[in-house]
């Protein structure tokens, strides 16, 4: 599969402007970075995206996660490794990126208050909202997954 168009050339100060969004998601928020990474991985898991899958889960493992954590993810429900705050901001992901019809029911935002702030909900939608964007254009303009590997310093992960 070759990628079909280099859009951050195309629309570079839409890219740029996208890329400096994301990046606040992550300096300027109350959500943990290792949190930031797990939602990452999820969401690029949800939407299918090579290539946000790929770059999260080498960052993921340059900053410590560990393997098995990465593993469970699919599953996160079933797994003991997370805890509450964190199986509470992976509902939130899901829901959040699958958007059911009807909108998020008050009962699922209401669990997840109990283990998140007003301020940490907002921050990790903020979140939520910059991946999905991210994979709404990996996924259809097919960005091969590991190209920004060395720009990014994801070859220290030692994933090949």
């Amino acid at each position: 599969m070759s990628q079909r168009l280099k859009h951050t050339e195309l629309s570079a100060a839409l890219y740029e402007k996208m890329a400096a969004f994301s990046m606040a998601t992550k300096e300027k928020t109350s959500i943990d970075q290792g949190l930031l990474h797990l939602i990452d991985i999820r969401v690029s898991q949800l939407n299918g995206c090579a290539f946000c899958l790929d770059m999260h889960v080498k960052q993921a493992k340059i900053h410590g996660e560990r393997e098995l954590r990465l593993h469970h993810l699919s599953v996160w429900w079933e797994s003991e490794l997370f805890s509450a705050k964190e199986k509470a901001a992976l509902r939130w992901a899901e829901a959040v990126t699958r958007l059911p019809e009807g909108g998020i029911a008050d009962d699922l935002y209401q669990s997840v208050r109990v283990e998140l702030s007003e301020q940490e909900v907002s921050d990790l939608t903020f979140a939520i909202a910059a991946i999905n964007s991210w994979n709404r254009l990996g996924v259809p303009f097919n960005v091969p997954h590991g190209i920004a590997d060395a720009y990014f310093g994801l070859d220290k992960a030692g994933l090949n």
